[in-house]
């Protein structure tokens, strides 16, 4: 498998030391104890949304199959751990057979999800499914982090096309990923191009004000760009003066400009003066495109102007004010000995401290109303209920070690809108509020 999938540099051979130095010292700790082979099912679920959310997203499940796929403890990551005396020999000899065996079931990347949802179930021995925990939850956590910002970003700009600009404000590889998020999430094209590359995402560009800046003057800046890229191109106008700028790109490309930016100022106020200036000019499709630290709310603000396209950076690859899911990794089952035949016990913690879970291994649906709108998240431990049986959420991703389910990253995003769509009106509302839907625990017969 290719680790450039991952958005890694090409020449890291393995992801197994994305995890935490805990999950070793208890596989080391199992291992001696006799337990480190018993039939386990983790799961990764939300207690709650990030403040004011009113759903999730899950995305980077594509990743998460790839990291899983490539978790190998090759010579140099052996080596390592047994200089760092991190763990024994006997430790060391069964990570160098290490492939997971196991299972994964979970919602399907692009789907919504909301506290308590099992987004993730991973099945297998004690030692085989710990040690995935940190990959798999630095993965989900991120992603779904950006798509669900991409997603109120998406549904504040309608129809209007988002860009993704973002690789300068956060680190070069969770760059890459946050536009693969972002395009779950409803963004149209990227920016960055090793995204392109690696998810054939469709990649865009302008000008910067120091290409204006490095010409003895704006005429000339745009004679070049439009010489180099053509008619349709689209020139950034607002390095000096926006009107003057506006006038001497439409006398340089003709009313076939393709498209101006605006990257400072009153947006709302700009954009109206900018199409009307254009209109007179005759440049009447020359269409507007507007950044500058967008976020949902800009975005949202901007829905009278005459703006056709937004491009957000900072506030995408941020989270919008919240930058990870607070997603968990849970033991919620395992088996009361070796025996492969042995039978799975619910397990959970139970501390007075809080952080409490259900334990068992659950299943997931969607119940619809009347009209087929859903109206609740649907958790269970039991039979799963006739009337909800076509309304499961979980798919099988995993099975005895082999990846089953790979898809295209668009029938993802495709997925994402129709989700979005079966979810209440209000599911789209900025303001902040309550998940919109509740979830509602069947924990009937103890599930194994």
């Amino acid at each position: 498998m290719n680790t450039a999938d991952l958005g890694l540099p090409v020449d890291v051979p393995s992801t197994a030391l994305f995890t935490d130095h805990y999950e070793l010292t208890m596989l080391r700790a199992a291992l001696k104890a006799g337990t480190a082979e018993r039939r386990s099912v983790f799961e990764v679920f939300t207690r709650r949304l990030p403040e004011g959310r009113r759903y999730g997203v899950v995305a980077g499940t594509g990743r998460v199959l790839d990291a899983v796929e490539n978790f190998r403890f090759d010579a140099d990551v052996l080596g390592y751990l047994r200089e760092k005396q991190v763990v024994d020999e006997p430790t060391l000899q069964w990570l160098a057979d290490y492939r997971f065996s196991g299972d994964i079931w979970g919602y399907p990347e692009g789907e919504v999800y909301f506290p308590g949802s099992p987004v993730m179930r991973v099945e297998g021995s004690f030692g085989e499914c710990v040690l995935l925990e940190t990959v798999i939850l630095s993965i989900l956590n991120h992603d779904s982090a950006i798509a669900a910002a991409a997603s109120r970003m998406s549904s504040a700009a309608g129809e209007r096309p988002l860009i993704e600009m973002g690789a300068r404000r956060t680190h070069e590889l969770a760059a890459v990923a946050a536009s693969r998020a972002a395009y779950v999430g409803g963004f149209a094209s990227t920016s960055d191009l090793a995204a392109g590359f690696r998810y054939n995402i469709p990649t865009v560009g302008t000008s910067a004000h120091a290409f204006t800046l490095v010409h003895d003057n704006e005429r000339d800046a745009f004679r070049a760009q439009v010489e180099s890229l053509g008619r349709d191109t689209t020139l950034l106008v607002d390095t000096y003066d926006v009107a003057e700028a506006v006038r001497t790109a439409v006398e340089v490309a003709g009313p076939e400009l393709g498209a101006v930016r605006i990257d400072s100022g009153d947006l709302l106020l700009v954009a109206h003066r900018v199409r009307q200036q254009l209109d007179e000019l005759g440049a009447h499709d020359t269409r507007i495109v507007v950044t500058s630290d967008l976020d949902e709310y800009a975005i949202a603000s901007l829905a009278a102007a005459p703006v056709d396209a937004y491009g957000v950076g900072t506030q995408l690859v941020t989270g919008s004010g919240h930058p990870t899911c607070s997603m968990v990794y849970k033991l919620v089952a395992r088996a009361e000995s070796a025996d492969p035949g042995a039978p799975l016990k619910p397990v959970a913690k139970r501390s007075s401290g809080g952080k409490t879970s259900i334990g068992g291994r659950k299943w997931a649906a969607r119940r619809l109303d009347a009209y087929g709108v859903a109206e609740a998240e649907v958790v269970g431990t039991g039979p799963v209920p006739v009337a909800l049986a076509d309304q499961q959420l979980q798919v099988e991703l995993v099975k005895g070690g082999e990846v089953v389910r790979r898809e295209p990253l668009d029938a993802v995003r495709d997925r994402h809108v129709a989700a979005r769509a079966g979810l209440p009106l209000s599911a789209t509302q900025l303001s902040r509020g309550e998940p919109v839907l509740p979830t509602e625990y069947d924990t009937g017969a103890s599930g194994s």
